[in-house]
């Protein structure tokens, strides 16, 4: 293999240092080398400070290029190469490089051959870390169920691996729109939208295991303002964290799906009945930050935008150009939002 490397650096370096890493993690493993010695080669081999940090099995691990364990570190940059102990897992192995066009070949199959030598010492030495906490959807509903007792909860928290010893652990609630609960560990990295960006989720404020009924509640509530989007009816986006729904959390109490729909929802209802752009016309003048940016969200003239508004408000019955008018808009597309929502 030394050979090989040799051989295939004199036609490519990136093909001959990339097999010598191979080599090299190959070897570490034959040896059974522990973690440290395994980050520490990542980090020699690419030139920069490497990181191991599974929270699962409390490992936190950094070392400098010349070789010197210094464990300080803050919260990974989002462009450093990294890569997960487990296919489709969160990130765990981390090279401090700035990487806007992502990592080199020789970036990645260091991280390739580190994390597989990281994750076979892991296993061997302090078992596998346990599934994701929506591992079982019994389990999970017990934990999120305000009525269940406490203790029932905690017990189905503890086989679901949540931390209920560590006062500082916290976990959100998400809800998915046709799925069912789950439950996400909070912390860097920040929680991503839960799975592919085009489904529906609302995600609860970060509690105590104790606390995870109040988070789903909220995440329910945070689901009714999702929307997928797209014409004719665009809506919200697609993930909304509760956190920041603030005071418009509220009207989810005050408006029943289904219920009888307050007059400025029916004057929307009239006027999205009239014309095919309406309700887009509409919901982006409530959502951009001036009308030039609202004509330039729908990809319309200016002066046509114009015109249209004008037919607008003869339809809705205000003015939608004050400051006054857009909240009243808003709240108006809000509510309608509310009602066709479960």
């Amino acid at each position: 293999m030394k050979e090989l490397a040799g051989r295939l650096a004199a036609v490519d370096p990136d093909a001959g240092a990339a097999v010598a890493v191979i080599t090299y993690f190959d070897r570490l493993a034959e040896t059974r080398a522990g973690l440290e010695a395994l980050v520490r080669g990542a980090a020699v081999l690419a030139g920069c400070p490497a990181r191991l940090v599974d929270e699962e099995r409390r490992v936190r691990l950094r070392v400098e290029p010349d070789g010197r364990r210094l464990d300080a570190m803050g919260a990974p940059e989002p462009d450093w190469p990294c890569a997960p102990l487990l296919p489709g897992g969160s990130p765990a192995l981390w090279l401090e490089r700035a990487g806007a066009d992502g990592p080199s070949v020789v970036d990645a199959v260091i991280l390739e051959r580190a994390s597989a030598a990281v994750r076979s010492v892991l296993d061997r030495t302090r078992g596998r870390a346990p599934g994701p906490p929506s591992d079982d959807p019994a389990l999970v509903e017990t934990v999120l169920d305000a009525d269940a007792p406490l203790p029932a909860r905690l017990h189905a928290a503890r086989r679901l691996a949540l931390d209920t010893a560590d006062p500082a652990a916290r976990f959100r609630a998400v809800a998915v729109a046709g799925g069912p609960p789950r439950i996400v560990a909070d912390g860097p990295p920040p929680v991503p939208p839960p799975r592919p960006s085009a489904e529906r989720a609302g995600v609860g404020p970060a509690v105590a295991v104790a606390d995870l009924p109040r988070s789903w509640s909220a995440a329910r509530t945070a689901l009714r303002f999702t929307s997928a989007g797209g014409a004719p009816e665009p809506g919200g986006p697609p993930v909304v964290h509760a956190d920041e729904l603030g005071g418009v959390a509220l009207l989810a109490e005050l408006v029943v799906p289904g219920a009888e729909p307050a007059p400025d929802v029916r004057a929307v209802q009239a006027a999205a009945a009239d014309a095919p752009w309406m309700l887009r016309t509409l919901h982006a003048v409530a959502s951009t930050a001036s009308l030039r940016a609202a004509a330039a969200d729908i990809n319309v003239h200016h002066s046509t935008l114009q015109d249209r508004l004008t037919h607008a408000e003869h339809l809705l019955g205000w003015s939608v150009r004050t400051p006054q008018g857009r909240f009243r808009l808003q709240l108006a597309l809000t509510m309608r939002h509310l009602m066709e929502s479960q």
